[in-house]
């Protein structure tokens, strides 16, 4: 490993092992227990949910932990080209099995395939003892529905997208109350969830409130151009589903809603922005082409786990809305996405959710309720950028650290 790279590990603190060798070596596991991670990104392999998994699985390793991949939702996976779901899952595997045993978990993987129902990787056996045998089963994005294997199991709730469970919960859904019962331990992104504030509902569950968690190492900064002239984001212009009901009102489960209102801030900040994203075409797009916007087709780059680094590495930072429903509740969340531009040293101008209640603003991170305070944000960073891009990375260091965030739950957790 280069020295540079070995120093940038070394000041993260992670132990000299881990430093040369890129993980940790097995005899240094598990003195603190096994834990299986359950996620869905051969499901959806899109280079920032596997991005998500590795911060997560590469996280709890380095904390001492013998970590397990397991997907074992049994639906249909994504194809992202076609844009619809279908039952072959290879394509999408050699999106994703590469990433895994590129960080060291190629033989510690398990994926049921839902065409044929058999277990690839780890086999059915080993993957049925694995749930038994954990401390700790983390359904991250709450990826599988529990059935009668999971019974067994401590499964823990970690939620990176509040809404629907806690209003489905509320109103005593089947479905919501299964899931609920499922699990010992409920861990959410709504880092405001209980505030008078709130309108999330808690469904009498006792919340733990967390934070997207990153591996600074692998977002270091001081890669890419030292001021990058565009500022870009990463996503979805339009989701489906999921959209939830409270008192009557109906939020939105989606981005597009607020892109709309900003769609004007590129031209009358003066800088330039591109979305990544899958808008290929109406109203939206030629409003966001006259605002000063362009847009890039998010497919390819978006599969590839470097290319989708680099892109974030080589932006100026990060524009970007919230979904409505995580804005008009105050649910206090953070995009993971957004916390990996941070930790490249990338300041990020995005909506107000209510996380601006626990997290500074002002400098390398900048909010925003309408399209005016989003000009003059944009405008603050350019002032004085290389101050913002400082603070970014600081703020990654001090709120989104994998090392200290993962830490937080096992301790909570008692493992």
């Amino acid at each position: 490993m280069p020295v540079l790279i070995y120093a940038k590990l070394r000041a993260c603190n992670w132990p000299a092992e881990i430093c040369i060798l890129g993980r940790v070596p097995a005899a240094k596991r598990n003195h603190r227990g096994k834990i299986v991670v359950q996620h869905l990104a051969i499901r959806y392999p899109f280079a920032g949910v596997v991005w998500q998994l590795l911060h997560h699985l590469i996280g709890f390793e380095r904390l001492g932990f013998d970590v397990y991949y397991l997907e074992d939702h049994w639906a249909y996976v994504y194809d992202p080209v076609k844009q619809s779901p279908g039952p072959d899952a290879a394509p999408n595997m050699k999106l994703v099995i590469p990433a895994l045993q590129r960080y060291g978990f190629g033989d510690r993987w398990g994926f049921l395939d839902p065409a044929s129902g058999d277990y690839l990787g780890m086999s059915r056996e080993r993957c049925r003892a694995l749930l038994r045998e954990a401390d700790a089963v983390f359904n991250l994005c709450v990826a599988t529905k529990p059935r009668e294997e999971h019974q067994s199991c401590r499964m823990v709730y970690l939620e990176t997208d509040p809404g629907p469970f806690q209003v489905s919960l509320a109103r005593g859904d089947s479905d919501a109350v299964h899931t609920a019962r499922a699990h010992r331990d409920f861990f959410t992104y709504a880092y405001n969830i209980g505030a008078p504030d709130c309108l999330l509902p808690t469904g009498s569950l006792r919340w733990h409130r967390t934070r997207p968690p990153v591996l600074l190492d692998l977002w270091h900064e001081g890669v890419g151009p030292a001021e990058p002239a565009v500022f870009t984001t990463v996503g979805t212009w339009t989701n489906k589903g999921n959209d939830v009901e409270i008192e009557g009102e109906k939020y939105w489960w989606s981005k597009h809603v607020n892109f709309r209102q900003v769609l004007d801030v590129a031209r009358r900040a003066g800088q330039p922005i591109e979305l990544a994203t899958d808008l290929e075409g109406g109203p939206d797009y030629d409003r966001a082409l006259k605002g000063g916007f362009t847009i890039r087709p998010v497919v390819p780059m978006s599969l590839d786990l470097d290319e989708y680094h680099n892109y974030i590495s080589a932006s100026r930072g990060e524009f970007t809305v919230s979904k409505d429903s995580y804005v008009r509740t105050r649910s206090g969340w953070f995009s993971d996405r957004s916390a990996t531009y941070l930790a490249a040293g990338r300041p990020v101008v995005t909506q107000f959710t209510g996380f601006e209640k626990y997290l500074p603003t002002g400098v390398g991170l900048l909010g925003f309720n309408d399209a005016a305070e989003a000009v003059d944000a944009i405008r603050q960073v350019n002032a004085d950028y290389r101050r913002h891009a400082r603070a970014a990375r600081e703020l990654a260091r001090e709120y989104f650290d994998a090392a200290a965030l993962l830490e937080e739950i096992a301790v909570e957790l008692g493992l």
